[in-house]
């Protein structure tokens, strides 16, 4: 029987799973779970209970963070960007960001998946497909990675990693229930960001769950199907007319507002029209906020960065049109740590080599 990660779980849980897992030493669960996630020590056995039971803790439950390989910083008017860069145990990386937010608050940008299958050409971690999906502890496992290993203070969380954090749902409700446990980290729903390219059965899935507090922010980027199918293949599977129905009616609360994001990318989606079609495809949804992202080319650009005068002139148009709209700040775009960026070149490289040994005619 394989130890279970108890970053996994919830302190009910782990108090649930102890007591069906364990001959002894089951009444210390809440103390292991709390001195785990809130201190990142595993130590059963400063509890009082016996060897023997502490031993069973260790057989039954495991208490295993990622290595952190690498931490590459960037310093900027709001404080230091820091990518991190997380060693799984399989020996695959995953890529989590802390963000300056400003007045000494920080964000952490966490990954849900080791590459992506959703293919959006503007994204550096598309261009590694999906490798796998990662585990509810291994979701969890950055922030306990940033606090323990790191040293960071994390105020806010958002699933805007690698990955699509909704084609993953399972891993990622439970990951936030884990993050939400009063018994444990008890981070406040709405300090919990998830991010989608526009995943509509990850939306309702989200909707069934009730997590009523937390935030919901999809990527738009193109303003007709034509353009959108282009650069997000996600498109072709869900047009902007069924994206914008199932945003419409997810109304978690009274006073939600859903975050819209827009990477603007110069002569593929920057026009007077595009502003204005915006505010159509806002219009039936409720309150929104629109972030404005300038557009961080990568290793295979598909168009330059806006000038500030055009970033100027796309805000002054949104709002001509009451689109409410925020510019977001470029944070991390030297150390591949901006929107977009996360990516591992090397893991890409040797994720094709072994791809191409395993098919069927490597050996022909």
């Amino acid at each position: 029987m394989h130890a279970v990660p108890l970053h996994g779980l919830t302190a009910d849980s782990l108090a649930r799973e102890a007591r069906a897992r364990l001959p002894a030493g089951a009444g210390v669960a809440r103390r292991v779970y709390r001195t785990a996630v809130l201190e990142g020590r595993y130590a059963p056995e400063e509890l009082g209970i016996s060897a023997r039971a502490a031993a069973a803790w260790r057989d039954a439950f495991a208490f295993e963070l990622p290595e952190l390989a690498r931490r590459i910083e960037e310093p900027g008017e709001l404080g230091t960007t820091v990518k991190l860069v997380l060693r799984l145990h399989d020996g695959l990386e995953i890529e989590a960001v802390r963000i300056p937010m400003g007045r000494d608050r920080y964000t952490l940008c966490v990954s849900s998946q080791v590459g992506c299958k959703m293919g959006c050409t503007f994204c550096e971690t598309a261009r590694m497909g999906l490798i796998r999906s990662l585990t509810a502890a291994e979701i969890v496992s950055q922030l306990l990675v940033a606090r323990h290993v790191a040293g960071f203070s994390i105020r806010n969380v958002v699933f805007m990693g690698m990955g699509e954090a909704l084609d993953n749902a399972d891993a990622l409700v439970a990951a936030i229930r884990v993050l939400c446990d009063p018994g444990g980290l008890a981070i406040a729903q709405e300090r919990l960001t998830v991010c989608t390219v526009g995943n509509v059965p990850g939306i309702e899935r989200l909707a069934a769950e009730r997590l009523k507090r937390i935030n919901l922010s999809v990527s738009l980027n193109a303003t007709d199907d034509e353009t959108r199918s282009r650069i997000m293949p996600v498109n072709r599977k869900t047009p902007l007319a069924e994206l914008q129905r199932a945003l419409a009616a997810y109304r978690p609360r009274r006073n939600f507002a859903l975050g819209i994001n827009y990477c603007l990318m110069p002569g593929l989606n920057d026009t007077r029209d595009d502003a204005r079609r915006i505010a159509r495809f806002c219009a039936p949804l409720g309150r929104v906020m629109l972030n404005l992202i300038p557009y961080n080319p990568g290793s295979a650009p598909l168009t330059r960065a806006p000038t500030e005068d055009e970033i100027t002139r796309f805000v002054d148009w949104l709002r001509e049109d009451a689109v409410p709209v925020r510019r977001r700040v470029t944070k991390g775009q030297s150390v591949m740590a901006a929107c977009g960026q996360l990516g591992n070149p090397e893991l890409r490289a040797l994720h094709r080599a072994r791809r191409v040994s395993e098919s069927p005619s490597a050996g022909d």
